[in-house]
């Protein structure tokens, strides 16, 4: 019991890592404010959790500011490309839900848009770790994103039900669990993410690894 409630203990590094995560969501939701940095602030947030998930943090504020400096001019770039991609799937939904079974072509349609926006949600919820973690070029992110995505499928369906899970909790059980949201979640996915990146470290030539300093002061 005493080695379970000791600073070093699991329990207590366990409390630790929450507490960070809510603390790095905050981080995470100011740098979003201006919108057209959410995905420098992203990056930003998956390079510390994915070091959070390896025992390696460091200073959380540190890491934090310094990949998104880092990552603010692909991650921008990136970004907008994924809110202009899913504003268009946006209006598409909108007139295939008021067009809905009106004829066979709606159904081929539906199905190819169906497709994209799954590829879209992959591409989304793996492009900014891979922005944290590797130096490459914008189009070789989104094809890696989507490649990694739909090769590792058990991680994917993971990583969709966590972010469901959180979304569902916040809006039908347990509003102020929003404090943790996006923070907690990417905390969460940085565990099979990590083992997944590394793998793909070793076996991709053409990514090179991505290291901020985090010196201490």
């Amino acid at each position: 019991m005493r080695d379970l409630l000791s600073p070093e203990g699991p329990l207590m590094s366990l409390i630790t890592k929450i507490a960070y995560s809510a603390y790095l969501n905050v981080l995470w939701f100011v740098c979003c404010l201006p919108v057209f940095t959410a995905g420098a602030s992203t990056a930003a947030l998956f390079y510390v959790t994915l070091k959070m998930a390896k025992n390696e943090e460091g200073n959380v504020t540190r890491s934090f500011f310094r990949a998104f400096r880092d990552n603010f001019k692909q991650g921008t770039v990136i970004w907008l490309i994924l809110l202009f991609t899913g504003i268009l799937l946006g209006v598409d939904a909108y007139v295939l839900y008021h067009m809905r079974f009106s004829n066979a072509l709606w159904t081929i349609i539906t199905a190819i848009f169906l497709v994209a926006a799954a590829a879209y949600a992959i591409v989304l919820m793996y492009i900014f770790p891979l922005l944290a973690r590797f130096q490459n070029t914008t189009l070789s992110m989104f094809k890696n994103a989507i490649l990694i995505g739909m090769r590792f499928l058990l991680c994917t369906a993971l990583m969709a039900l966590i972010y469901f899970l959180m979304a569902l909790v916040i809006i039908r059980f347990f509003t102020p669990a929003i404090i943790f949201g996006e923070g907690l979640c990417a905390l969460l996915c940085s565990y099979p993410l990590s083992n997944i990146l590394l793998l793909c470290q070793g076996k991709d030539s053409v990514n090179k690894e991505k290291e901020t300093a985090d010196t201490e002061e």
